[in-house]
C-alpha cells in the first residue's frame, strides 16, 4: 500500500508555468497578475453524499475541479490555482491514479495550476480551494440585480438531478436515458468562457449548484428583490422534455442542483450584449423571467405558468445538511 508522499509525488506533482512555488514545501508561492484581484472559493464533495459511491473515479476528480471552477465562472473570474485536500478509507492506488487523471484533466483544459493540498485516511471526501483572477471592479457578483432586469440562465436545466431521482427510485429511466442524466450529473462542464464573455454585461450572477429556485434566490436575497420566472421558458433537453410532468422531473427542474450553469441578470438593453456573449462563446442562453420589487422586504422567487399563476416549486433546493 503507497504512503501519502508516494501517493502525492506519483499523482498529485505536476509541471505549474504559472506559479512560483508549487507542491512539495510548506506552502505554495503565487504572483497575482498586476491589475486583478484575487477571487477563491472552496467546494467539498463527500461520497455517499454529493456522489455515488460506485461513481468512476475519474469523474469525481472531473467533478470536484469542475464545481469549483464553476464558482470561478459565476464571479467572471479566470481560474488560476488550485489546492486539492482527499480522505480515503485506504490508501486505493488505482482509485487515486483515476481520480487524479480526470481532475488533472480538467485542470490542463483551463490553465490550473494544482499547487498544494494534503491527503488523510477517513470517510471518502475531496475538498477543492480554487483562486481565479478577475480585473478589479468586474467581478460578477450576487448583489447587483435591480428590478426590471430579465432573467437568464445557460444550458438546460434538470438532467442532472434527474439522473439522482432514477437511481433513488423516484423515477424510472430507461438505460439510454439514464446514461444520459448520468453525464450531466458526473461531468460537468464549467461555464468559464461565458462568465468572462458577461463582464460589464451581467449585473448579477450564481452558478446554479443547489437548484434554480434555491441559488436565484440568493440573488434576490443580497439584491433585497424578487423574481418572476415563467416556468415554460426553462430550457430544457429532450430527456427533460418527455418527465418533465412527472413530479419527480418537476422538483429536479426547479430545485434538483448540479446543473452548473450560470444564472446571471442584465438590464433589458443588454439583451444584444448578452447574445453577442453567448454567440461568442458557443453557449445556448434563454431569458426564463424578470426581477421585480421585493413585496414587504419578501426576497423571493415566484414560478409561473403559461396563465400568470403560481406554480408550487416543491423540492426548492438541495439541503446539505437534509
Amino acid at each position: 500500500m503507497p504512503t501519502e508522499f508516494e501517493l502525492i509525488k506519483q499523482h498529485f506533482t505536476h509541471a505549474t508555468p504559472r506559479t512560483l512555488l508549487g507542491v512539495g514545501d510548506d506552502a505554495a508561492l503565487i504572483r497575482p497578475t498586476r491589475g486583478q484581484v484575487l477571487a477563491v472559493a472552496a467546494d467539498m464533495l463527500v461520497g455517499g453524499r454529493h456522489f455515488f459511491m460506485n461513481t468512476d473515479p475519474a469523474s469525481v476528480g472531473h467533478k470536484a475541479l469542475a464545481v469549483n471552477l464553476s464558482d470561478m465562472a459565476a464571479m467572471g473570474a479566470v481560474p488560476r490555482w488550485a489546492t486539492l485536500g482527499i480522505a480515503l478509507p485506504r490508501a486505493d492506488a488505482r482509485w487515486v491514479a483515476a481520480m487524479s487523471k480526470g481532475f488533472m484533466k480538467l485542470a490542463r483544459r483551463h490553465g490550473v495550476d494544482l499547487i498544494g493540498g494534503d491527503t488523510t485516511r477517513g470517510p471518502l471526501n475531496l475538498c477543492v480551494q480554487i483562486i481565479g483572477e478577475v480585473p478589479a471592479r468586474q467581478a460578477l457578483r450576487r448583489d447587483g440585480a435591480k428590478p426590471g432586469d430579465d432573467i437568464w440562465v445557460s444550458g438546460t436545466l434538470g438532467d442532472a438531478a434527474l439522473a439522482v431521482a432514477a437511481k433513488n427510485k423516484r423515477i424510472r429511466l430507461k438505460p439510454a436515458e439514464l446514461k444520459q442524466a448520468l453525464q450531466r450529473l458526473d461531468w460537468p462542464v464549467p461555464r468559464i468562457a461565458l462568465g468572462v464573455a458577461l463582464r460589464g454585461v451581467a449585473r448579477s450572477a450564481i452558478d446554479v449548484s443547489d437548484g434554480l429556485i434555491a441559488d436565484l434566490g440568493h440573488i434576490c436575497e443580497r439584491s433585497g428583490v424578487a423574481a418572476v420566472v415563467a416556468i415554460e421558458r426553462l430550457p430544457v433537453s429532450p430527456l427533460m422534455r418527455r418527465y418533465r410532468e412527472a413530479p419527480a422531473a418537476r422538483a429536479a427542474l426547479l430545485g434538483g442542483g448540479d446543473d452548473y450553469e450560470l444564472c446571471f441578470t442584465a438590464a433589458p438593453a443588454k439583451r444584444a450584449a448578452v447574445a453577442r456573449a453567448a454567440s461568442r462563446t458557443r453557449t445556448r442562453v434563454t431569458r426564463i423571467g424578470c426581477v421585480i420589487r421585493a413585496p414587504e422586504d419578501a426576497c423571493s422567487v415566484v414560478v409561473v405558468d403559461g396563465d400568470g399563476l403560481p406554480v408550487a416549486a416543491g423540492q426548492k433546493g438541495f439541503d446539505h445538511f437534509g
